[in-house]
């Protein structure tokens, strides 16, 4: 069965770039994300880990670890790593974890409905969807889920700007609406009545009596 938002994210220890990790354990008090993809040395996947070598400050702002997970082995990540850096201008300061055994993407549940794995000779085109990114939470629940196609290059600018609001939100009775950016107005939860809105976050904006909006609040 697939992950669901609030299953806890499965344990797995794991060979990576950075030695080896219990992820639990590695996460720690930390939110975490997982992105994966079918093969080093592929055109997409090298822009997409070069933009998160880049993003690698952004995400250490917002406490979270990051994970790239791919089929491959530790030795052919080594040596893709100066495809990435040479690609980002930048080091790969980030963990990538080691997963030809596929425990993670099994564990994760990664594959493409009509997926086929040859015990040999495996192209990324019988990994295609082991392309997923996973947002976890402190408490070790899945915040979060995305999974692309082969063709699409993922958005890393949407996953930061989805963890944003993951946090936002994070035991806090509000959402975020369409287009959300971090420092625009959130939407204040069913559950609050008009008063307890104003007492708990200030001035409350009514478009609607279901739809009403506050300042994001400081966390």
């Amino acid at each position: 069965m697939a992950l669901r938002i609030n299953d806890t994210a499965p344990d797995f220890t794991a060979r990576t770039t950075e030695g080896e990790i219990r992820f639990h354990e590695w996460m720690g008090d930390s939110y975490a994300i997982i992105f994966s993809h079918p093969r080093d040395f592929t055109p997409v996947c090298t822009t997409e880990f070069s933009v998160v070598a880049q993003l690698v400050p952004e995400f250490e702002k917002r406490n979270t670890k990051v994970l790239g997970v791919s089929v491959d082995s530790l030795d052919d990540h080594g040596k893709w790593k100066r495809d990435i850096e040479a690609v980002a201008g930048v080091p790969a300061n980030f963990a990538m974890a080691d997963d030809t055994s596929l425990t993670i993407a099994r564990a994760y549940d990664m594959f493409p409905a009509d997926v086929s794995l040859p015990t040999e000779n495996r192209t990324p085109a019988h990994t295609a969807t082991v392309r997923s990114v996973f947002i976890i939470g402190p408490d070790k629940k899945v915040r979060l889920t995305m999974t692309y196609p082969m063709s699409v290059g993922r958005n890393f600018a949407e996953i930061l700007r989805a963890l944003d609001a993951v946090q936002a939100t994070d035991g806090v009775p509000i959402s975020t609406p369409a287009n959300w950016n971090p420092g625009e107005d959130v939407i204040v939860a069913l559950s609050l009545n008009d008063q307890q809105a104003e007492e708990r976050f200030g001035k409350v904006t009514r478009t609607l009596p279901y739809l009403r909006y506050v300042a994001q609040p400081q966390r």
